[in-house]
Parts: C-alpha cells; sequence; structure tokens
C-alpha cells in the first residue's frame, strides 16, 4: 500500500489536574469539569473541549463545555500534545 493516507482523526484524554478543574453550568445543572479532549486538526492547529461529572452526583449527561481562556488551561492542552505526538512517535506496532 502507497500513496496518501487519510487520517481522520487523532485526538487525546487528557485529565485535568484537580487545581485547575472548575465549575460550569449546562441547563440548570453545575458540573465540575475533569477530562479535555484534544484533537489536532487538519491544518496542524488543536481544539479542545472539556467534559466532567455533576457536582450534584449522579452520572449526567456526556456534555461538551467550552474551555476558558487560562494560561495554566493552555500550557496544559500543549504539553499534552506535545507527550502524546512522543508517545505516538515511538509505537511499538500491534501489540
Amino acid at each position: 500500500m502507497s500513496g496518501h493516507l487519510d487520517v481522520s482523526a487523532l485526538a487525546i484524554n487528557v485529565t485535568i489536574p484537580e487545581e485547575l478543574r472548575w465549575t460550569d453550568t449546562r441547563r440548570d445543572e453545575a458540573f465540575t469539569l475533569m477530562t479535555l479532549n484534544v484533537r489536532l486538526l487538519p491544518d496542524g492547529r488543536l481544539a479542545v473541549k472539556a467534559y466532567g461529572r455533576p457536582v450534584a452526583g449522579g452520572r449526567g449527561a456526556y456534555v461538551s463545555f467550552p474551555v476558558p481562556d487560562r494560561p495554566e488551561l493552555a500550557d496544559l492542552v500543549a504539553r499534552a500534545a506535545d507527550r502524546a505526538g512522543t508517545l505516538w512517535a515511538a509505537h511499538r506496532g500491534l501489540g
């Protein structure tokens, strides 16, 4: 097989350290954001969404939230992308 490979998605999940977590509200329900989903876009930029659990407990809905424009969160995303790139580059093939 040769030629161009169309990789349609490259995404990683990153746990948000406790000290960087925040709370946001959707449909009158408060969520503590605990995980970031970071995607590598075709043009090389990163896109990120946050996911979490309802503050009141329970499973709640799987709903995405925007990530606040905070330098420490931007740094977390950049470091996670760099780490993922290192891990991908060092893969050892199928298990």
